[in-house]
């Protein structure tokens, strides 16, 4: 019996805020897989270990969860005012499915990083000691991120002492700036709010009718009152993932919340694109023990926000889901914003699972359409690996 070899493909692994992902330069692909379609698929598929029936991925460099099962692909810009193009493929772990809808604003504060080092930004741009501002192209959603990376003796600062809830070990600071983070989905005609309203009535046959904010900020997103779904919204990652029921109520409502927002036109759409739209509940400031054994006290929060990924409630918080609530909370009416103690705002501090977090974001109406320039907040991002990913020859 003929046996096909490995391949290997240079490929940096890094941790990027609260995730993990493996990183290519585009020119490094097989050249099947430069471009999108089935043998880019089947190879990230076999890279990160999936489909996976067991959920583990052991035979993959993904790690069983949301925040660990992604992969990203940068390449020089060929967008004006950029330096790079960064591509993120959000990997299911019992699928053969690579989801291309949205952006992980976690793996973000990676991006900049990556490309310095993997020499994609011009060195004039890169500073013998200071700030690297590197113009990243978000082709997923055709947004503009800039990151501020940390640039010690002219190489990329990783170490430092900026804390991140989520992350066990300090790290040096990347600021990122999401500008104009209001997603341009399909059929949502740009709208922030594609319903037209800052609360809707959401039905949900079988489930329910709850009040639902649907927003397009940084990746849609659909806010709901943890009360009304029988919460606090100190809840941790066992109270919900161990809950077969609540999951599959958190699913059915992401697919109607999807339909009413116009990212899809069946409800049995939702099952192929399970990145997008995000599911969130609120609540007002409360008393609570993290993950971490670490306490948090109302007095030290806005708001507590839980926010599920990929069908499993997130450890700590997408970061572009922070963007969601950071612009939701800036828009007075929202139910991020009435959970924050309403009025206007400019910056919150929410309580996850894993700590807490502060975004800010600056909201205005023009011409009856709430807009947003920007949101800002800092995250942290380390090489943990680098070399090649080998793959079977025939995966892809």
């Amino acid at each position: 019996m003929a046996h096909v070899p490995q391949i290997k493909i240079p490929a940096t692994y890094m941790r990027g805020g609260t995730s993990k992902g493996v990183f290519f330069s585009l020119q490094d692909l097989p050249e099947a897989a430069q471009v999108p379609g089935p043998a880019r698929d089947a190879l990230m598929l076999r890279v990160i270990g999936s489909p996976d029936p067991y959920d583990k991925q052991i035979d993959g460099m993904g790690g069983a969860s949301s925040s660990t099962s992604k992969s990203v692909i940068v390449s020089k810009s060929i967008k004006a005012g950029h330096d790079v193009d960064y591509l993120f493929g959000q990997v299911a772990i019992d699928k053969p499915f690579v989801d291309w809808s949205g952006n992980c604003g976690n793996l973000s504060a990676a991006v900049g990083s990556f490309a310095i080092g993997s020499g994609l930004v011009d060195a004039s741009r890169i500073p013998a000691n200071g700030v690297a501002v590197v113009r990243i192209w978000q082709a997923n959603i055709g947004k503009t991120i800039i990151a501020h990376v940390p640039i010690t003796d002219g190489a990329v600062q990783e170490t430092g002492d900026f804390e991140l809830d989520g992350v066990t070990f300090p790290a040096a600071e990347v600021q990122l700036e999401f500008m104009e983070p209001a997603a341009e989905e399909e059929g949502s005609a740009g709208s922030m709010f594609p319903t037209g309203n800052l609360v809707d009535d959401l039905e949900v046959p079988g489930v329910g009718t709850f009040k639902a904010t649907l927003i397009n900020a940084g990746i849609p997103t659909i806010f709901l009152n943890a009360k009304d779904l029988g919460y606090t919204g100190t809840e941790l990652q066992g109270q919900i993932n161990g809950d077969a029921k609540a999951l599959a109520m958190f699913e059915t409502i992401r697919a109607y919340g999807a339909l009413r927002m116009g990212l899809i036109k069946d409800v049995a759409e939702a099952a192929q694109r399970q990145h997008t739209p995000k599911v969130a509940f609120v609540a007002a400031p409360a008393d609570y023990t993290a993950s971490s054994g670490k306490q948090v006290k109302a007095t030290d929060i806005d708001l507590l926000v839980r926010a599920l990924s990929m069908g499993k409630l997130h450890h700590a918080m997408m970061g572009t889901a922070a963007v969601a609530i950071g612009t939701a909370a800036a828009i007075c009416g929202t139910l991020v914003n009435q959970a924050a103690g309403g009025g206007a705002r400019t910056a919150v501090r929410f309580g996850h699972p894993s700590g807490t977090l502060r975004v800010g974001a600056e909201a205005r109406q023009v011409n009856g359409e709430w807009t947003v320039k920007k949101a800002i907040m800092s995250r942290s991002a380390r090489v943990l690996m680098e070399g090649w990913v080998r793959v079977p020859g025939d995966s892809f």
